[in-house]
């Protein structure tokens, strides 16, 4: 495979960016790593939903077959979340999947990359990867903190994944120069909690203010990605302090059992998700749904606000 490469995207994607409708993307690895069948297509399908109720276009990202995906129906869907032996994709293995004609789930990084590729500038998710509990040790900090550094893409999520040291990737964010707005609350969201208990470096309350604030930084020049913190919903919360406790023992867990490297996210989840019985899944998926939908706002007004600015 030489020159550029070609994505394959959906003629409902591609119809909405021709017409300048807005599209958000949105990652596979929720669906391939995140929770088990058929809970995980039953997700990603109402995601999707969501997305559309709000007037905007999904554009749920993946490599199948070596072939870089924007958009995918819902028969592939079904098939990617059944699937085994589904690579994890980040920047480093990205053009790997693709020159090996591998199928690969797309994580932040990976997705904000295609998400750029395809022209599509606002992503939803549910957490950010960031700075692992014992970094200082293990050197283990997520490549998505880098991405949101160099690539122009809006991620909005609930926070940094609660299971990683948040001080620690709120300081890493800050050094890269990527401006984190928590949306409608000044405190920093964590996950499957509304307060970290850390103060959000900026906050905004509406949409419209958010696709102002990226219109004037594209106006700087050179500038990276923008992460917008959506708190999770008040009634499908779990408090800080119970996920605290929670997040402690399945890290000791992971720890005895030499758990390392990309392994470790889906573990921790797996073992928070027992521990919770249940109730971390139902706050998780409650979260992606609201991501989807602030998403979807912003997107449509950034389309409104490039298109004023553009007269």
């Amino acid at each position: 495979m030489t020159g550029s490469i070609k994505i394959e995207v959906t003629a409902e994607v591609a119809d909405a960016l021709a017409a300048g409708r807005p599209v958000v993307a949105l990652e596979s690895t929720i669906i391939t790593h995140g929770m088990p069948w058929p809970g995980n297509r039953d997700m990603a399908l109402e995601v999707e939903a969501v997305i559309r109720s709000e007037g905007a276009v999904p554009a749920t990202i993946a490599v199948i077959d070596g072939r870089l995906h924007a958009g995918l129906d819902e028969a592939t869907i079904s098939t990617l979340a059944q699937a085994t032996g589904v690579m994890k994709l980040s920047r480093a293995d990205f053009a790997y999947a693709l020159a090996e004609g591998r199928t690969g789930a797309t994580t932040v990084a990976a997705t904000m990359m295609a998400a750029e590729l395809a022209g599509i500038s606002v992503f939803a998710t549910g957490g950010i990867g960031g700075v692992h509990q014992g970094a200082s040790d293990s050197f283990d900090i997520s490549a998505d903190l880098d991405e949101l550094a160099r690539t122009p893409v809006i991620v909005v999520c609930a926070g940094a994944k609660a299971i990683l040291d948040i001080p620690k990737t709120m300081e890493a964010l800050e050094t890269r120069g990527v401006p984190v707005v928590a949306f409608g609350q000044d405190a920093m969201p964590a996950f499957w909690s509304r307060d970290s208990g850390l103060a959000a470096p900026l906050r905004l309350d509406d949409a419209t203010s958010i696709a102002r604030f990226e219109a004037t930084r594209r106006s700087l020049g050179g500038h990276g990605g923008m992460l917008v913190a959506n708190p999770v919903p008040v009634e499908d919360e779990i408090a800080a302090d119970e996920m605290k406790r929670h997040i402690a023992a399945a890290l000791q867990t992971a720890r005895a059992k030499g758990i390392e490297g990309k392994a470790v996210t889906p573990f921790l989840l797996g073992e928070i998700l027992e521990l919770t019985d249940g109730e971390s899944l139902k706050t998780n998926i409650a979260l992606v749904l609201n991501n989807a939908r602030l998403a979807a706002r912003i997107a449509a007004a950034l389309g409104s606000e490039l298109a004023a600015g553009a007269k």
